[in-house]
C-alpha cells in the first residue's frame, strides 16, 4: 500500500505557520490540478482547515512523490522557501497515515475533541478531489472508510454528544430549562462576531424563528443574517428589543459593561416582570451582575456555563479509549483488505496460468484416447479430476504462504517473488 500523509496541525505548528500554508477552496482546486500535472501517477486529497493542512497522496500501483517532493510542491503553491519546510511538517506512511486519517475524521485529533465540523470538512476535501479528478482507487477506499469510521465512533460512543463550547451549552442545555420551544420566542442576539455567529447557528438549529441581531456595525449584522437567518438592527434599537425579548444572548467584545443596573431598570419596568433569560457570554460581562436579582430575570454569565463545559469535556475524555479502539480495529481491517486486494490479481493470474498448462496437457492426452469411445469418457473424467487435484496441490503451498505474507503487509516480498518466478507480470 502506497499512501502518505504530509502536513501540519494545531498540535505541532503555530497558527502563523498554518496560515501561511492554508488554502481557500478555489486555491485547493488549483493545487489539486497542479499536483496531478506534476505527479500524474499519484492520487491526492488536500484537507485545509483553520487547524490543519494535510496532503494525502497515494497510488494503488506505481510511484508516488516522496516527502521532499511534496514539501517542495507545498512551498511552490504557497510561495514559501522550500529549504527546511519539510522539518516543520508531519509525514506518515502506510498504516500510520490511515490511522491518522481515521482519527481526524472521527474528531479525536481536533482542538476540541468530538467537534462536529471536521467530518464535514473531510467530506468536502474528498468531494473536491473527486470533482478535480485527483482521486483514485486507494484514496477512494481510504476516505470512504474514514467516513464509515466516523459514523461508527459517533454511533458507538457518546464522544460527540457532550456540548463543550459555551454557546452550545447555553443554547442546548440552559435554554431548554426555561422554554419548551424557541419557535414563538422573541430572541435578541447582541454582537455579530465569531461567537455571535456560532450562537446564531445554535439558535437556528434549536428552532428559533424570531431572532433580532444587534451590533454596533449594522453592516456586520446584516452580513451574518443574510448568510444565516434573523433580522439585523442598529444599536439604537437595543432598548426597545430588550423590552419585548424572551431570551437575550450577549456576545460582544466590549471592554466595559454595556447594560448597567440603573439603565436596565427602565426596561424592566416596561416588561411588567415577564420572564427574561439573559445569557451573557461576553468577557468582560455585558450585563451588570445585579440585574439577575430583579424579579423575573434569570442572568447566566460565562462562569456559570464553564463548569458545564468542563464536565462535558471530561465525559468526552472518558470515551476516548473506546473511540480509539474502534479506530485501531478499523485500521487493521482496512490495511488487511488493501493487502488482500493487492494479492488478488496475482492469485488469479497464477491460477489462470496453471489452468492453461493443464488444458494444454489434457488436450494432448484426450486426443490419444478418442479412438476408444466407450472407455474414453470415464477415463477422461478421471484424468480431468487427477489434473485438478494436481494443480490444487501444486498451488496450495505458495498461495497459503502468500496469504500469510499479505496479512503481514507483504513484508516477506512473496508477492513480488511470485510475479518474477512465474512471469505473471508479462501478461498483465
Amino acid at each position: 500500500m502506497k499512501l502518505k500523509m504530509i502536513g501540519c496541525n494545531h498540535r505541532q505548528a503555530a497558527v502563523e505557520f498554518r496560515e501561511q500554508l492554508s488554502f481557500t477552496a478555489e486555491q485547493a482546486r488549483e493545487a489539486l490540478a497542479a499536483f496531478r500535472n506534476r505527479f500524474p501517477a499519484a492520487e491526492v486529497v488536500l484537507l485545509s482547515t483553520c487547524n490543519r493542512i494535510e496532503l494525502y497522496t497515494g497510488a494503488a500501483d506505481g510511484p508516488i512523490p516522496d516527502d521532499q517532493d511534496v514539501a517542495g510542491f507545498l512551498a511552490h503553491q504557497r510561495s514559501l522557501p522550500a529549504d527546511g519546510l519539510l522539518d516543520h511538517l508531519v509525514h506518515l506512511d502506510g498504516p500510520e497515515a490511515i490511522e491518522h486519517l481515521f482519527t481526524v475524521a472521527a474528531s479525536l485529533d481536533s482542538m476540541v475533541i468530538g467537534e462536529a465540523q471536521i467530518i464535514s470538512q473531510v467530506k468536502q476535501a474528498y468531494e473536491l478531489a473527486c470533482d478535480s479528478g485527483s482521486t483514485g482507487p486507494l484514496t477512494h477506499a481510504a476516505f470512504q472508510a474514514a467516513n464509515h469510521v466516523a459514523k461508527r465512533v459517533d454511533r458507538e460512543t457518546s464522544i460527540h454528544r457532550r456540548r463543550v463550547s459555551v454557546p452550545s451549552v447555553a443554547v442546548g442545555e440552559v435554554v431548554p430549562e426555561f422554554f419548551d420551544t424557541l419557535s414563538d420566542k422573541s430572541i435578541v442576539l447582541i454582537g455579530a462576531g465569531e461567537m455571535g455567529e456560532e450562537t446564531l447557528r445554535y439558535l437556528i438549529d434549536a428552532g428559533a424563528k424570531r431572532i433580532h441581531v444587534v451590533n454596533r456595525s449594522l453592516d456586520r449584522a446584516q452580513e451574518i443574517v443574510g448568510r444565516l437567518a434573523g433580522t439585523a438592527h442598529p444599536w439604537s434599537d437595543l432598548d426597545a428589543l430588550l423590552t419585548k425579548a424572551d431570551l437575550v444572548v450577549s456576545t460582544t467584545g466590549a471592554t466595559d459593561t454595556l447594560i448597567g443596573y440603573d439603565n436596565f431598570l427602565k426596561i424592566h419596568e416596561a416588561r411588567y416582570e415577564r420572564l427574561l433569560l439573559i445569557l451573557d457570554l461576553a468577557v468582560p460581562r455585558d450585563f451588570e451582575h445585579s440585574i439577575g436579582d430583579l424579579a423575573g430575570v434569570y442572568l447566566y454569565s460565562v462562569d456559570d456555563l464553564q463548569s458545564a463545559c468542563d464536565h462535558n469535556q471530561q465525559q468526552r475524555q472518558r470515551e476516548w479509549p473506546k473511540a480509539k479502539s474502534i479506530i485501531e480495529e478499523e485500521t487493521r481491517k482496512f490495511v488487511a483488505e488493501i493487502h488482500h486486494r493487492a494479492t488478488g490479481p496475482v492469485i488469479r493470474r497464477l491460477r489462470e496460468q496453471a489452468e492453461q498448462l493443464k488444458q494444454e496437457e489434457l488436450k494432448r492426452l484426450m486426443g490419444r484416447l478418442q479412438h476408444k469411445e466407450e472407455e474414453s469418457a470415464a477415463m477422461q473424467r478421471e484424468i480431468q479430476q487427477s489434473f485438478d487435484r494436481l494443480v490444487n496441490k501444486l498451488l496450495h503451498p505458495p498461495l497459503a504462504s502468500l496469504k500469510d505474507d499479505a496479512a503481514a503487509g507483504h513484508r516477506g516480498g512473496l508477492l513480488v517473488a511470485l510475479r518474477e518466478l512465474f512471469k505473471l507480470h508479462d501478461h498483465e
